[in-house]
């Protein structure tokens, strides 16, 4: 998908040519040359400078490059700052939803959740929008986006709080008040807040340690969703999240020093939890965006969807249940009247994955120059970009994770899709540099 260009233009405004990254003279090595390269210049753009890069591509079920730029942590001078590391953890905000999913489906498969059940059967209080008393939530619709829950009351609390006293206290805000659960997409990062307490109550473990179970551990992936929980090399090998903007004011100062905005734990260690209730509000552990994992621990994660739900002779998945989580639950009517679309963005989503068709001019391609149909999830938070993308035909798939933004993204839109553009450069010179050629980058 590509803006009146062609894919050699698009390559060109990357800052390289089609030819240095698909037929390098010298092969392999040549070609990663080109592609670190190519990275390197979108992370170091003086207009719009990145704190931090990992990315990683798999062509064909086998990773086909992996790389790191910039820094984990950033000091007052150069030699008081940490690179990123290929162990290097990063919060990957939304695409922690994805991941949420998959140790949900686990959950569904072993026929302790129905995705098609009341879920205030399982939370143990009634979850109704009050508009529509006699529709319940179900777990489908809170995967679909479709569940009629709405940010605007908010959707993390503290362990001081339990979700049925949220509710109680949050009145319309919490809910749409024109669209009954099943009928309208908007994005809430509540529903996620809902389904990791729902995990908790029917299986009696706090999220983390669960979907360190259900998830992490099978896959010997290092990280989680409470820091707290971390060893002290994982702490502090976790990425702070930078923006080049005040605190205060939220002003953006592109020439200005990196501001550290979430995971500064070199200035302050993680705080545990005192007296947490397990199933009470398990929106302290962000099931919907807290999730501290590498980009090499992502690419387990996708390699084990691309093989079938296998790793290691393990089935942590069927197949079935990997098509029933990928398969398409809701779809923009074409006068889009069934959902807030977001300029485009969301056209397609399945259970916990957004669906991205690349359609000229749709909002929701991800790389310029090429047709790459795909699967998976974005995320963007406190100056963090994430992208988690595959393409199950041909095995195929991106992760990228940015750990800062130096400049206002709204005044460095995409061209052809409603990301910004540096994600839009990322995942193209990605795309072009390491999964449409014949040779891995190592």
């Amino acid at each position: 998908m590509h803006n009146k260009m062609t894919g050699l233009l698009g390559l060109l405004l990357l800052g390289t040519t089609w030819s240095a990254l698909a037929a390098p003279p010298g092969g392999g090595k040549d070609q990663q040359r080109a592609l670190d390269a190519t990275l390197s210049a979108i992370v170091d753009d003086a207009a719009h400078p990145l704190a931090s890069l990992s990315v990683l591509a798999i062509r064909h079920g086998t990773v086909s490059y992996q790389q790191q730029f910039g820094y984990r942590h950033i000091g007052a001078t150069p030699a008081d700052s940490l690179p990123v590391t290929p162990a290097t953890l990063f919060r990957i905000a939304s695409v922690s939803k994805m991941m949420t999913t998959l140790g949900l489906m686990r959950l569904v498969e072993q026929g302790k959740l129905s995705l098609d059940q009341d879920v205030g059967i399982y939370l143990g209080f009634s979850l109704r929008n009050p508009h529509f008393p006699q529709q319940p939530l179900t777990l489908r619709s809170l995967l679909s986006h479709t569940s009629s829950l709405r940010d605007a009351g908010g959707y993390s609390w503290g362990p001081e709080h339990s979700l049925r006293d949220v509710f109680t206290a949050g009145g319309d805000t919490m809910w749409d008040a024109a669209a009954a659960p099943g009928r309208y997409f908007t994005y809430a990062n509540l529903n996620w807040g809902v389904i990791g307490t729902v995990m908790e109550k029917v299986t009696g473990e706090r999220f983390d340690l669960l979907m360190r179970r259900l998830l992490l551990d099978p896959l010997d992936v290092r990280g989680g969703y409470n820091p707290a929980a971390f060893p002290e090399e994982d702490v502090a090998n976790t990425a702070t999240l930078y923006r080049k903007r005040t605190l205060d004011t939220e002003t953006w100062q592109p020439q200005g020093p990196w501001i550290a905005q979430a995971d500064d734990f070199h200035a302050r260690p993680p705080s545990g939890l005192a007296n947490y209730v397990i199933g009470s509000n398990a929106t302290v552990f962000s099931p919907t965006g807290g999730l501290r994992i590498s980009a090499a621990g992502l690419g387990k994660v996708m390699q084990m969807l691309l093989d079938g739900g296998r790793y290691q002779h393990q089935q942590l998945l069927q197949p079935a249940s990997i098509a029933l989580m990928f398969g398409r639950q809701w779809q923009l009517a074409p006068d889009a009247s069934n959902g807030d679309s977001e300029r485009g963005l969301y056209r397609a989503w399945g259970l916990g994955n957004q669906q991205f068709d690349a359609v000229a001019g749709q909002g929701n391609g991800l790389v310029e120059g090429a047709s790459f149909t795909a699967v998976g999830h974005l995320g963007e938070a406190y100056g963090l970009v994430s992208a988690f993308v595959l393409d199950f035909q041909n095995k195929n798939g991106m992760v990228m994770l940015v750990g800062g933004t130096g400049s206002d993204p709204e005044q460095y839109p995409g061209t052809y899709s409603a990301m910004g553009r540096s994600e839009e450069r990322i995942l193209t010179a990605l795309y072009h540099g390491a999964m449409e050629n014949n040779q891995s980058l190592h």
